[in-house]
């Protein structure tokens, strides 16, 4: 099991990657002016195993991706003899460490491949040049990402407010 800066770039076909990029969710925001873009300055593509890594939590990584292919899976690591435990499953056009990748934190999950699956990557020293050539465009990169961020808190919100309404009813109510 590898990590992603372990790994071998594979050169990405930009019209592959613009289709991608226009037909994920980001795709509304960017537009198809702004997935050529994207698609131009992509890195390449990373290929997973089973079982691969993209990154660990507590890691640092210059990049984000595009799931191009199969499914990862965004997991939280348990004791060695415990299974990890799964908090979101991602598909194709689906972004992934783009938040780490903007503030330049450590990843708060890891990112494991379930089966075979691809990526597309897309690094700090290939994308930051486009802030000054292209705003309009990364702001609207960047409020695709914030909207995404809003929905999880509202839907973390809703599990939460669900989960009280639960435990009040001291068990007998439905827990959603």
């Amino acid at each position: 099991m590898t990590t992603e800066t372990q790994r071998n770039v594979v050169a990405a076909d930009v019209e592959e990657v613009r289709k991608l990029i226009e037909e994920a969710p980001i795709g509304q925001y960017i537009g198809a002016e702004g997935a050529k873009l994207f698609a131009e300055r992509a890195k390449g593509i990373i290929n997973l195993d089973d079982g691969d890594y993209l990154f660990r939590a507590g890691e640092t990584t210059d990049s984000f991706f595009i799931v191009r292919s199969g499914c990862l899976a965004r997991i939280k690591e348990r004791a060695p003899s415990q299974r990890p435990k799964i908090i979101h499953t991602l598909h194709q056009g689906d972004m992934v460490g783009e938040l780490s990748f903007i503030d330049q934190t450590h990843h708060s999950l890891s990112v494991i491949a379930l089966g075979t699956a691809s990526v597309v990557q897309f690094t700090a020293e290939d994308i930051f040049p486009m802030l000054e050539e292209h705003p309009k465009l990364m702001f609207n990169f960047m409020r695709a990402i914030i909207k995404r961020v809003h929905h999880t808190v509202a839907d973390i919100s809703q599990q939460e407010n669900a989960l009280l309404e639960y435990i009040q009813s001291g068990g007998k109510g439905r827990a959603v």
